[in-house]
């Protein structure tokens, strides 16, 4: 009975995640992290199911259109890469576990697109945030490179995030269909 109440007191005043080790504190930070791998649906259908992920919007960055539309990135007005905005509980899952999936469920090695996506909006980038991220993905591509991969992945400045249309969000999850140009292949050891 005395457990009961502790347990429905602390409920009450919102720490019912002090009960659950498992469940991250709620004063964790969250943190962002931003790619861009081709079509963003895949991209996104991947790392939305890592756990520690919280959320993954897909949109655009790169570009020098504010506010771009998807019809304006692929008449290729804007400048703009397809681009996926990873929202995370960095206490459950690191910056560099994101980057190496990243560089799993994409060929960082095709340099006009990916899969049958063509054109300057489907490149592979890591849009980093600071120089320890420049430092763990350049890392990573250097390890890429010692194992044979000829890496075309560019490791860019983040820039504003424009999230797509509502209808491109959780794309795949809706459609009840599996990505066509994005698929799991390990690349590190």
């Amino acid at each position: 009975m005395k457990s009961f109440i502790i347990t429905v007191f602390l409920v009450v005043l919102g720490y019912s995640a002090a009960l659950d080790k498992n469940i991250p504190n709620q004063r964790t930070t969250l943190s962002t992290a931003y790619f861009a791998g081709g079509c963003f649906w895949g991209v996104e259908y991947y790392l939305e199911n890592l756990k520690g992920v919280k959320e993954v919007r897909s949109g655009f960055m790169g570009g020098h259109t504010k506010n771009p539309t998807y019809r304006d990135v692929i008449e290729k007005k804007t400048g703009h890469l397809e681009t996926v905005e990873v929202i995370y509980n960095p206490e459950l899952i690191g910056y560099e576990t994101l980057a190496k999936a990243f560089f799993e469920i994409h060929d960082p090695t095709q340099r006009d697109g990916q899969g049958p996506d063509i054109g300057d909006q489907y490149l592979s980038a890591v849009f980093v945030r600071n120089d320890t991220e420049r430092r763990v993905v350049q890392k990573l591509i250097e390890q890429l490179r010692a194992d044979g991969y000829d890496v075309a992945t560019k490791v860019l400045d983040a820039k504003p995030f424009y999230p797509a249309e509502a209808y491109h969000q959780d794309y795949y999850s809706k459609k009840g269909s599996l990505p066509y140009c994005h698929g799991y292949v390990k690349r590190f050891k």
